[in-house]
């Protein structure tokens, strides 16, 4: 990359402008190879000027598009996003499905679309970014003119918004598989705007191909700097002294020798004493200084344009200022000689009203901001968002300035608060929600908004902090002026946030308190629901008998008319199958929640009003019953909802992981542990340690086992720490049953009896005797045979007692085959015969592998060991698939 008129010579930049080239080389080569730069440096260091010229040598071949933050544009949401992709984006071809789908979640965010009702899932929206990402890199490739493959340049990433910067983070890893190069500048992470944005800063630096700290120029670069600009006669110790005063710091060294070469000063000896007083002129408050020399007006326009921030024209800066465009143009030329201002871009009339602005430096524009009186610097705040609302701006570009402003009583303030905090909801914006409905209550409120505005608060600080939203959504609960139905909506969000963090009990609690004084109506049953509910997912109940007595007294005999009654029996059924009750009463349970074999209307996965719980509850229950194809569609429906809607979250990670507890039952251990891996790395991205990420290495674990792949399961329990102390939450199948078999495989016994003790007291204190959920009896009473054998056999009965009250062809089928392994061998024969009768008839081919292969183990029957291969070799169970060749094996003649 060489120097041209419109990119001044670079001094000691080769390093960084070599890996640059080779960068942008890999870029518009064959392969179209993409990835990150990132240049770190302290503010003048010269980062604008590396990232022009990196712009400059991709203009002709590439499609680059560019983006700045600035100090006043880190709190307005997807701002750096926009600027980078907004335009490309904006006439993308939406032919493919998966394209306009992420154009739907994603395009609010990029100001590209209205957004849909109801808050936007964050997640959603990174992931429907990199969908459109990825489809613009493609559409650069085929452009009529060849390919040209995208670049995108970010200028001051430490002022970048925080949902810009997350995606760019998160995204970072897999440019290198696009045809797009990142690159970033940002000053030293203590910098950025808190911990988060330091922790995107250095992941960014981790995906890079290339990281480089810039450093100061030496005394000889800034000694052929000064020969540039001032011409040859300079002497040594001019150039040494431009060197001292400035550091070697490029921007403060050009603006020095410009002060120089406005005065006429020679650059010999003589004038080096004035050097240091030129040069407090360029920085901090020798700046804010000589801006003071100007005329008042100047100053006005000055500040004026410090609180525009970025994306300003002289009109806006004008307008602002209160002066007119006579009044304006003059100073704007003053400005810009003074070097405040960038002069104007080639090609552009300075005096258009509409021409763009901006600073001669960022330095220079926060120099600027951080000068104004902090009264003024409020009241230029205020003016703007009072233009911004007279303009027909939204109420979520106004906020930028509200928030800047000092609490004044203003309720017009808060109503744009409180519909700015509504549209960055539904952006995937809540941080930028939070912050405007928390300055909204300093205004603050009429008395009786206070509590709505509290409770808008707490919904807001939901997916990112369900602590502070237990904080907000108590408080709202606890301040007069919400009606009825707003107070069962904040009852109901609270036991919400509680569950999520963990606090199950809390959570039911809460809303069986609040049951309790709601008047009999849909909206009582809603709340016990929710109880119910709760309870059900509690890992451990003193009154569980108690509980499911007063379920079936409550929801036996009802019709399922509303959907209030529908998820009372969904609970009902649920609470139930892990009971063990009669499976066909619990079918029934479940016919009678659903609508004609569907989901009833507002009882969606992404209907907010009741959770995505209830039809995953219904799902899991129809599973266990052994109505696999039932389960099947309505959690492939979840997978599809969630996908369409953008909930790429926790959502999307547990609709995943009920996929492969489908796969699970019926036997397709392959299909399960893809499932399961996905949901399980959709789960990771979830912030701290989410009951799905539990359930998914569970049920993971569960499926690796039945592979035989004990090392790999092995593993993943160290890698995921899967043991003790277990969470509040129930999890999918039981952990304590799942963990117990991996100790047994693993050869560890003592460890697994005491796994399966405690599990036997925890199972029967809640009177759960499901053998698929939890097979614990029959676990432990082969631990026991040798040295109790009365009480294995006791085991045993119990639990084969328990399969027969459940009734359904996979339990009974399971029960018998594990019955027959303590068994006398002619009653063992007997057993097997039964199992492999009832598990053909059953949805569950990998326990009728097991059950085929135990039978050709007893009887020799190779008939038996051929069909338990075939099973096993379908279901991808490794080590049955060996057994069953080994019984083959060694009847070579048969």
């Amino acid at each position: 990359m060489t120097a041209t008129p419109s990119t001044p010579r670079l001094f000691e930049r080769e390093v960084e402008t070599a890996a640059a080239r080779r960068a942008l080389d890999a870029l518009r080569g064959p392969r179209h190879t993409g990835g990150v730069i990132v240049y770190r440096g302290e503010a003048g260091v010269g980062k604008t000027a590396l990232l022009a010229r990196v712009e400059a040598a991709a203009r002709a071949t590439c499609t680059v598009r560019t983006a700045r933050s600035g100090e006043s544009t880190t709190h307005q949401p997807f701002h750096l996003v926009r600027q980078l992709l907004g335009r490309p984006l904006d006439g993308l071809p939406l032919a493919a499905p998966r394209t306009r789908r992420a154009m739907t979640v994603a395009g609010p965010a990029l100001g590209l679309a209205a957004p849909t009702a109801g808050p936007a899932d964050p997640q959603g929206v990174r992931d429907a970014l990199d969908t459109l990402l990825a489809e613009l890199a493609r559409t650069r490739l085929t452009t009529p003119d060849g390919p040209r493959p995208l670049l995108l340049v970010a200028d001051d990433a430490h002022w970048a918004d925080a949902e810009s910067l997350t995606w760019l983070a998160s995204c970072a890893d897999r440019l290198a598989e696009l045809p797009v190069l990142l690159v970033v500048a940002h000053r030293p992470e203590e910098l950025a705007d808190g911990p988060p944005a330091s922790a995107h800063l250095r992941r960014l630096a981790r995906a890079a191909r290339l990281h480089v700290t810039l450093q100061t120029l030496s005394p000889e670069a800034t000694g052929d700097l000064v020969h540039g600009a001032l011409g040859d006669p300079a002497d040594a110790v001019f150039c040494h002294e431009v060197w001292a005063v400035t550091s070697g710091n490029p921007y403060e060294t050009v603006e020095l020798l410009a002060k120089c070469s406005a005065r006429a000063l020679p650059p010999t000896e003589a004038s080096a004493p004035v050097l240091r007083e030129l040069a407090d002129t360029a920085r901090g408050s020798g700046l804010v200084a000589r801006l003071r020399e100007l005329d008042p007006e100047c100053h006005l326009l000055a500040w004026s344009a410090a609180v525009l921030g970025t994306d300003f024209t002289v009109q806006d800066a004008a307008d602002l200022a209160g002066l007119t465009l006579e009044q304006t143009r003059p100073r704007v030329r003053s400005l810009r000689a003074a070097r405040v201002l960038a002069e104007a871009a080639d090609g552009t009339d300075p005096d258009d009203p509409s021409a763009p602005l901006d600073f001669q430096h960022p330095l220079v524009g926060t120099a600027v901001y951080r000068s104004v009186p902090p009264t003024t610097r409020t009241a230029l705040h205020g003016r703007a968002a009072r233009r911004l609302t007279r303009s027909g701006h939204g109420p979520a570009a106004i906020s930028r300035h509200l928030l800047e402003t000092h609490p004044d009583d203003d309720h017009e303030a808060v109503r744009l608060l409180r519909d700015a905090a509504a549209e960055h909801l539904a952006v995937g914006a809540p941080e930028a929600a939070r912050r405007c409905l928390e300055r909204a209550l300093q205004e603050p409120p009429h008395a009786h908004e206070r509590a709505r505005v509290q409770f808008e608060l707490g919904c807001a600080c939901l997916l990112s902090s369900p602590a502070t939203t237990v904080h907000h959504l108590r408080t709202a609960l606890e301040l007069p002026g919400l009606t009825e139905q707003l107070r069962i909506e904040a009852t109901l969000r609270l036991a919400q946030a509680l569950a999520h963090g963990n606090e199950m009990a809390a959570a039911a609690h809460c809303v069986a308190g609040a049951a309790a004084t709601t008047r009999p109506g849909f909206q009582r049953l809603r709340l016990l629901a929710a109880g119910f509910m709760y309870e059900a997912f509690l890992a451990e109940e003193d009154d569980g008998s108690v509980r499911s007595e007063q379920l079936t007294l409550l929801a036996d005999t009802l019709p399922g008319t509303d959907n209030a009654e529908r998820a009372l029996l969904t609970l009902r059924a649920f609470d139930a199958m892990l009971r063990g009750e009669d499976a066909e009463r619990i079918a029934e349970l479940c016919d009678r929640a659903l609508t004609d074999g569907h989901l009833a209307p507002g009882l969606g996965w992404t209907d907010t009003e009741w959770g995505f719980e209830i039809p995953a509850l219904l799902g899991i229950t129809l599973a266990y019953v052994d109505r696999l194809d039932e389960a099947e569609e309505l959690f492939g429906n979840a997978l599809r909802t969630f996908e369409i809607d953008g909930w790429s979250g926790a959502h999307l990670a547990f609709a995943h992981v009920l996929c492969g507890a489908v796969e699970r039952r019926r036997g397709r251990l392959v299909e399960a542990e893809s499932y399961l891996r996905e949901g399980l790395r959709l789960a990771e991205r979830v912030t701290g340690r989410a009951t799905v990420q539990w359930d998914a290495v569970c049920l993971l674990l569960d499926t690796l086992l039945a592979r035989g792949h004990v090392e790999q399961a092995r593993r993943l329990a160290d890698d995921y720490a899967f043991g003790p102390p277990y969470p509040d939450a129930l999890i999918l199948p039981d952990a304590r049953s799942v963990r117990a078999r991996l100790l047994l495989a693993l050869g560890r016994t003592k460890d697994a009896r005491a796994e399966l003790e405690a599990t036997a007291r925890s199972m029967t204190r809640r009177g759960r005797r499901n053998v698929l959920w939890s097979p614990w009896e029959f676990d432990l009473a082969e631990l026991l045979a040798d040295e109790e054998p009365a009480r294995a056999a006791a085991l045993v009965a119990g639990a084969r007692r328990g399969a027969e009250a459940f009734g359904t062809r996979t339990a009974t089928g399971e029960a018998l085959r594990r019955a027959a392994a303590l068994a006398p061998p002619d009653r063992a024969r007997a057993l097997l015969t039964g199992a492999v009768r009832e598990l053909a008839a059953s949805p569950s081919a990998y326990e009728e592998a097991l059950a085929r292969q135990d039978l050709a183990e007893a009887t020799g029957d190779l008939t038996q060991a051929g069909r338990a291969l075939n099973l096993a070799e379908t279901c991808g169970a490794d080590t049955l698939a060996d057994r069953a060749r080994a019984t083959l094996a060694a009847r070579p003649d048969a």
